[in-house]
């Protein structure tokens, strides 16, 4: 049975004391209000995890990286590695966002690096997946999530892939107020699940949680998760704001 899960991914904001508030409080709410089998994990900065960690006590809370490195140790300076991320007790990295694609250059043979390599030291993987505007306005947005998928999460074994949760994150939907339609949401959703049952069946397919991201929030998070396919969300700017994640929260 698929998790349902709504990942935070605050991005290079807050400094600690701001995120050691925010996630005090979130907990604090979900100790009173508990998510009912749900998760919820919070992907801080690199340097929030090992104080932030230890701090959640709720049921289903836990944080998660943004990044790793896709080696295992060495001389590479300002990198953070999958073992430490782990020693610090985080559950998750994210791996595939959109800005880390856009902006440092990384091609599907990296993610795929990194992709094992988290794995290989116990992190789940939140893959990141997507299309920008132009890919879409010429009708590629399909071949351009399978290639990403083919190319990064569907080398591994399906013991290792049963390990991943998938983010589609429409790269025009990001940062610009814009979100796609719950109908277009569905459609990019039933057909990521249906490469997801191409290679592995159709156990590991509906196994498989599917988040959405992409200008998610409070009062567009029921309409989107209302759909069959998508298991919540990973959600950007909004999970900055306490009231606004919690009501994404209470929408799933």
């Amino acid at each position: 049975m698929r998790k349902k899960i709504v990942a935070g991914n605050w991005k290079m904001n807050m400094d600690l004391g701001e995120g050691v508030a925010l996630a005090t409080s979130i907990n604090k709410q979900l100790i009173t209000e508990p998510p009912d089998g749900k998760e919820v994990i919070l992907c801080t900065p690199a340097i929030h995890l090992s104080i932030v960690g230890p701090l959640l006590n709720a049921p289903g809370l836990s944080t998660g990286a943004q990044n790793c490195n896709d080696h295992r140790s060495g001389a590479y300076t300002g990198e953070i590695s999958a073992a430490m991320i782990k020693s610090t007790g985080a559950s998750s990295v994210i791996i595939g966002h959109s800005e880390r694609r856009s902006y440092y250059g990384e091609d599907d043979e990296l993610l795929a690096a990194k992709t094992a390599e988290a794995l290989y030291n116990g992190l789940r993987v939140i893959f990141c997946c997507g299309e920008v505007l132009a890919e879409r306005e010429k009708n590629i947005h399909f071949d351009v999530v399978r290639r990403q998928l083919s190319k990064a999460l569907f080398v591994l074994p399906r013991e290792d892939f049963i390990r991943c949760i998938i983010a589609y994150e429409p790269v025009w939907a990001i940062g610009t107020g814009v979100t796609a339609s719950p109908a277009q949401a569905q459609e990019m959703h039933f057909f990521i699940r249906s490469l997801v049952r191409e290679k592995y069946g159709d156990e590991t397919a509906e196994d498989t949680t599917i988040l959405y991201g992409g200008s998610c929030k409070a009062s567009n998070a029921a309409e989107l998760f209302a759909n069959p396919d998508v298991d919540g969300g990973l959600i950007g700017g909004a999970s900055l704001v306490r009231e606004e994640f919690l009501n994404i929260v209470k929408a799933l």
